[in-house]
């Protein structure tokens, strides 16, 4: 496993695996690098929704859109590590079938479906609104990965230690589950102590952390719990749809090597200013548990825990 040191000694053999964001189509960019290279994978292709982007055409035919992702999919594959990690972020739409894709087509061996759920999603007036993104961790191979259970910054405090002051509570807290709730403040009667939930803010308009030029902005603490998780300092980590940045500011922010892809010129040149002001070990943005402090906006006020919601 690497931990840092350059696992391609011969250059004159294998081609120079670059680093940072380059501007242009993922799969051309893709094809360029060597097999096995990649040690994580993060994914947020575009959900074919018709969300407007400035180059990129959101609205495929299913057939065009299900083979544009078996494309850019047999990469993926391809340049992962033996022991490697994928997660997908993908919407309602397509997650059955790239589920498919990826683990009865492609091979790789799925070992959560993550629900990321959010309490402000876009208001639908004939519709139920949408509130959540599907989150899909696969492993290339299910007996070797990395996964860092003991991580601290992974553990949350289970029900015995928050609710009945157990001493035989593991102090090290437990592993949370696969439902990601982002602004439990925002339906108190909804959650209680003992359930354990991964809380994180999404990027709504008004918050500092948004960079205002991309609409798709994940928030950096869930991407800080992936890569801590899934992949160790020094090791390479890939995403093919750059957009906003993040997994490239979060990836430099906790030492890992980084690689990315993004078709828009102008997404590229803001996410590079992104990355340039990141510095190895500066803190992630966002806070790391909304239920015990709302995230800062640049409007407006922050609500206190025992303030009513109106």
């Amino acid at each position: 496993m690497s931990h840092g040191q350059d696992d391609t000694p011969n250059t004159k053999t294998r081609p120079t695996i670059p680093e940072g964001i380059q501007q242009r189509d993922c799969i051309e960019g893709m094809k360029e690098l060597p097999d096995g290279s990649i040690d994580l994978v993060f994914a947020d292709p575009p959900f074919n929704i018709g969300y407007k982007y400035d180059l990129y055409e959101d609205r495929k035919t299913v057939d065009d859109y299900l083979q544009w992702c078996k494309d850019w999919a047999a990469q993926v594959i391809r340049l992962l590590k033996p022991d490697g990690t994928f997660w997908l972020a993908i919407g309602d739409d397509f997650a059955a079938e790239l589920k498919v894709l990826f683990s009865r087509e492609l091979g790789l061996s799925c070992r959560s479906w993550v629900i990321w759920y959010y309490t402000f999603g876009v208001n639908c007036s004939n519709k139920f609104t949408r509130s959540h993104t599907h989150l899909l961790y696969f492993v290339k191979d299910p007996t070797t990965f990395t996964f860092h259970a003991d991580d601290p910054q992974l553990r949350i405090p289970s029900a015995r230690q928050l609710v009945y002051g157990d001493k035989r509570a593991n102090p090290k807290g437990r592993l949370p589950d696969d439902t990601w709730v982002l602004r439990p403040q925002d339906i108190p009667e909804s959650f209680s102590a003992d359930e354990d939930t991964w809380y994180f803010a999404r990027v709504a308009g008004t918050f500092k952390e948004r960079k205002g030029w991309h609409g798709c902005q994940m928030p950096e603490q869930l991407l800080g719990r992936i890569i801590r998780a899934c992949s160790n300092p020094g090791e390479r980590v890939l995403d093919p749809f750059v957009g906003s940045g993040t997994t490239m500011v979060v990836a430099k922010k906790l030492d890992r090597r980084y690689v990315g892809f993004e078709i828009s010129p102008d997404y590229a040149a803001n996410a590079e200013q992104r990355v340039a002001k990141a510095t190895v070990g500066q803190p992630l943005d966002g806070p790391a548990n909304p239920l015990l402090s709302a995230p800062s906006t640049a409007e407006g006020r922050q609500l206190r825990l025992t303030e009513p919601i109106v």
